[in-house]
């Protein structure tokens, strides 16, 4: 099973160089950075890796879907600049897609960082995701690539691409949900504080469910670098 793993950047020279140390080590198929127009050293640094580095518009919707046109894998892997999968990752994503039902996935993730509260977040979000079938994409979403086209990718959105893309997901089949863990960057949660960042957070994804558009609530989430 080839497996391309699709990372979306934008001035990510903080996290990127660790991140891809990480992975380069995993052995994937292919490796694809999606660029949005850095204008720190993100692209020179992935360059020091064997990777592929594309451009495309900034979003990371549109990065993903970028990546994934030029991705040549039958498993479409999505993974944030700040994030590093368990070692067991592909073996597992195989194995889940070993069952025909399942058409893409998700892991579970633990927050990298200090505070006390993290350890439970990371806890919350995975139990959140397992029953709801929605993850968020600093989970790792990964699906086949036939049901990536068929879906016609993330949707053009400036906020919560992932969580949309994900509902859709769930209703054309079953998703796997990966009990091994990403370990993900908590330094949202430290820079803007964790209840803070909890409460935020919670808000955006309930008024995105009543319907208020992404574009409106870009507005309450900044990005943090």
């Amino acid at each position: 099973m080839n497996i391309s793993v699709i990372v979306p950047v934008l001035n990510e020279e903080k996290t990127i160089a660790t991140t891809l140390a990480a992975l380069v080590t995993l052995a994937p198929y292919e490796i694809i950075i999606v660029d949005g127009g850095s204008m720190d050293q993100t692209r020179e640094l992935a360059a020091q890796f064997q990777v592929k580095i594309i451009s495309s518009e900034r979003g990371r919707g549109q990065q993903m879907n970028r990546g994934a046109g030029a991705a040549r894998g039958d498993v479409l892997l999505f993974l944030h600049a700040d994030t590093r999968l368990p070692a067991s990752a592909f073996s597992d994503i195989s194995a889940a897609l070993s069952e025909p039902c399942y058409l893409g996935g998700r892991f579970d993730v633990e927050l990298a960082g200090e505070h006390w509260l993290l350890p439970l977040v990371g806890r919350m979000i995975s139990y959140r995701s397992r029953i709801s079938k929605v993850a968020t994409g600093d989970q790792a979403i990964f699906v086949r690539r036939q049901v990536f086209e068929r879906m016609r990718g993330f949707p053009d959105m400036p906020l919560m691409e992932d969580i949309a893309f994900c509902r859709t997901l769930k209703r054309l089949g079953d998703v796997a949900c990966l009990r091994s863990r990403v370990v993900t960057s908590a330094r949202r949660w430290e820079v803007d504080g964790v209840w803070r960042t909890i409460f935020r957070m919670w808000t955006i994804k309930l008024l995105y469910l009543v319907g208020v558009s992404p574009a409106r609530l870009k507005q309450f989430y900044a990005d943090t670098r």
